[in-house]
């Protein structure tokens, strides 16, 4: 019940939104000493990819023998998901003392955010625990963002394309400059952008801060030989036959990223052999993203929430199409790209079942239907999705797929209700 109570003053703290802007983190960590400034870290932003990537560089360094603290978010059942050391999750008892030392401080500033509140927690964490290195995801965008706070060993961008326009911008040169706010002064900054105009964004803001510039694609190289399977050529050497533990054919990508990281770490003096890398992009876990739960019926879960996301999902489904039929359960924030991201997936569907996880921003059933009716006549509404998903698996076959996604609100309910089964 302490704990309950202490998680229900954080979820409190939404009710002030999303804030850009340093200004409250800065006096919040300067209220406790500044754990940041002890911290030595990557700091990983971007569009979509960003969790995979931090999940393969965490892996490794776990496999080298390093102490690894790892902050990302959302989650998708625990709160204590997001913040974890060694792949372990922060201690309920941990987040009540903390919860405890930081409000002090908190309630003294102007409307600190859920996310402000967290970041402070994680770096006071991470800082107390003694960590070797810090793991940090950005929440949203970059240049404005909590966890904007450090001077990382190096940036890195996984990628840039249309999301959170709200707060970002509507172009993608907008969100570029967004994102490119992480790179730092005399440092180092890899990407795995692919637009000419975003990359000669990053590279003119390199210049700028005497910043090495490296790209993946031309610095470091992924090659897909079979699914899960890859040949890397980096600047130290290549690895040949490389296990992926993440399924889809865009963790290639992730993955060079990955390597890519470890070899500048290693440049910094980190000692990761061989078969530490080998065994830690092996070894990686990522829930929610191409996740398979069971197989016959086959139940995946994909985080996909954003158009590019969901682009990505439909290339990986059409490459390996093991199934009969598709029992499609699609949950999205209403401030998403509705029409862009259902027309992309709904007409592989041979139903799709519409639902909303229990989230103020979540889109109605009614209002997705709007849109999925012009791709997939057959069509259910479902209000929980808890229920969207035992009546998928009720109607689909041994040989048919039931795929959730649209938001990792929705495959976090799914993955609760599935695991409780």
């Amino acid at each position: 019940m302490d704990y309950k109570r202490h998680l229900d003053y954080l979820y409190g703290l939404q009710k002030y939104g999303i804030k850009f802007g340093l200004k409250n983190i800065t006096q919040l960590l300067a209220s406790l000493n500044n754990p940041q400034k002890s911290l030595r870290a990557v700091h990983i932003g971007g569009t979509n990819g960003k969790g995979s990537t931090a999940s393969f560089i965490a892996s490794a360094l776990v496999k080298a023998g390093y102490k690894v603290g790892l902050y990302t978010s959302p989650h998708l059942i625990r709160f204590t998901e997001r913040i974890q050391i060694n792949e372990k999750e922060i201690a309920q008892k941990r987040v009540i003392k903390l919860t405890e030392r930081i409000r002090t401080y908190a309630e003294k500033l102007e409307s600190i955010t859920f996310f402000e509140f967290t970041t402070a927690m994680a770096l006071l964490y991470f800082t107390e625990e003694k960590v070797d290195i810090a793991i940090l995801e950005v929440g949203m965008g970059g240049r404005l963002d909590a966890t904007n706070i450090m001077h990382p060993l190096l940036s890195i961008i996984t990628n840039i394309a249309l999301d959170h326009q709200q707060y970002l911008g509507n172009t993608i040169s907008k969100i570029a400059f967004e994102k490119a706010g992480i790179i730092k002064k005399r440092s180092i900054l890899i990407t795995a952008a692919t637009q000419p105009g975003v990359l000669r964004l990053f590279k003119k803001r390199c210049d700028a801060l005497e910043t090495a510039f490296y790209q993946i694609g031309n610095n470091f190289i992924g090659i897909a030989i079979r699914p899960q399977v890859m040949d890397y050529q980096g600047i130290s050497g290549n690895l040949s036959n490389v296990k992926i533990g993440l399924a889809g054919p865009h963790q290639v990508t992730n993955a060079a990223t990955a390597l890519g990281a470890l070899e500048i770490l290693r440049e910094k003096g980190y000692r990761i052999n061989e078969k530490a890398i080998r065994s830690g992009l092996k070894e990686a876990r990522w829930p929610g993203r191409l996740e398979v739960i069971q197989k016959k019926p086959l139940i995946v879960l994909d985080g996909a929430h954003n158009p590019a996301a969901i682009e990505t999902l439909k290339e990986a489904i059409k490459k390996d199409p093991n199934y009969h039929r598709m029992f499609l359960i699609l949950g999205i924030m209403a401030d998403k790209a509705l029409p862009k991201i259902i027309k992309e997936i709904a007409p592989l569907a041979f139903k799709v079942i519409l639902t909303r996880p229990h989230m103020d921003r979540s889109a109605p059933p009614a209002l997705l239907k709007k849109h999925a009716e012009h791709w997939c006549k057959n069509i259910e509404c479902v209000d929980e999705v808890k229920d969207a998903v035992a009546s998928a698996i009720t109607q689909a076959g041994r040989d048919d797929l039931v795929l959730i996604t649209g938001s990792l609100f929705t495959v976090g309910e799914a993955r609760g209700f599935l695991y409780r089964q």
